[in-house]
């Protein structure tokens, strides 16, 4: 199976899968350690396939880290799959040690991240992971848009020399932009490079994840206002690409971002991180405002926090009202 295979509706989770099955054939090197969550990161399709170069750890994510290491260390190039809220989640001690310190050349999935796993729950649901990974020296996060997306990072990071966080998510995009579906994630995936997936002039919308559709959508109904909006996929978050990220918003003079990630920490962090002393524009962080999850379905829950295109038009619309009463103070 090829990425142009997979559908715009297609769960991240099922593009990774079907990525690193592929991997698996093509490289002898790769190995894949699961923490009794095979069938539900996908990696079920590798271990059928290459029994031998598939370990089950069980429910014991730590180890599971520090053998990763070990592994990468020797030569391998592991590939460490469980649920984002227990991998980096429980494990980010030997993450931190064991792999970052070393810059072993450890590749940690982090499945059903966001409100994707919305059945099992707050415990189950990770908007942490993203501040938690970006904070660590050497290691690499990648956060996809879509299932072609996931398809196309699992072979970037495989590639890349050094730790990456690779977050997934359970489903594909809540809601899907039209026409227009899937045509951002067309073309090579580079890591560090952000995607300019729709042009403006009057506000630039940063997103990332299954952020980027809601992102979209929101930017046809701007148009319908008369506002023009840039759409920038931030699918790398680190290294984030700050130069595509700043000419945007130094050319719209607002700037609004998206994430299904505590408000603290992630995206909107980073990217207000390397925008500050630079461009002083206004500016609108769209993300969980110190919540834990609950049980619900996904897109209620995305919906509850405010993380759909009705929120994002009404953001961009009080950051434009802002920067032409200039009006606000950058923060």
């Amino acid at each position: 199976m090829a990425d142009r295979d997979l559908k715009p509706t297609t769960a991240l989770r099922d593009g990774f899968g079907q990525a690193l099955l592929e991997l698996g054939r093509k490289n002898p090197n790769v190995v894949v350690l699961t923490a009794d969550l095979a069938e539900s990161t996908r990696a079920h399709w590798f271990a059928e396939e290459f029994p031998e170069r598939f370990f089950e750890l069980g429910v014991a994510e730590q180890n599971m880290m520090g053998i990763a290491a070990g592994m990468a260390l020797s030569g391998k190039i592991p590939f460490v799959c469980s649920f984002a809220a227990f991998n980096p989640g429980r494990n980010w001690d030997q993450l931190r040690v064991g792999v970052c310190y070393s810059k072993a050349n450890v590749k940690v999935i982090g499945g059903h991240a966001g409100f994707s796993d919305g059945g099992d729950g707050g415990t189950h649901q990770a908007l942490e992971d993203i501040a938690i990974t970006r904070c660590l020296p050497n290691l690499a996060v990648v956060s996809p848009a879509d299932a072609r997306q996931a398809y196309q990072a699992v072979f970037a990071v495989a590639e890349h020399k050094g730790p990456v966080y690779l977050r997934v998510s359970r489903s594909g995009p809540y809601h899907l932009p039209g026409v227009r579906t899937g045509e951002f994630t067309q073309g090579k995936f580079e890591l560090g490079k952000a995607q300019v997936v729709n042009k403006g002039k009057d506000v630039t919308l940063v997103a990332t994840g299954l952020m980027v559709a809601e992102a979209l959508i929101a930017a046809d109904q701007l148009l319908k206002d008369g506002i023009d909006a840039e759409v920038i996929n931030v699918h790398t978050i680190k290294p984030l690409d700050k130069e595509t990220v700043a000419k945007s918003v130094e050319r719209t003079g607002a700037l609004v971002t998206i994430e299904e990630h505590q408000r603290a920490g992630g995206l909107g962090s980073a990217v207000l991180e390397v925008l500050a002393g630079e461009v002083s524009v206004p500016v609108e962080v769209l993300g969980v405002d110190d919540k834990f999850g609950e049980t619900g379905p996904p897109a209620e829950l995305a919906a509850k926090h405010g993380l759909t295109a009705a929120k994002i038009v009404k953001a961009s619309h009080q950051v434009i009202r802002q920067k032409n009463s200039k009006t606000f103070v950058f923060c």
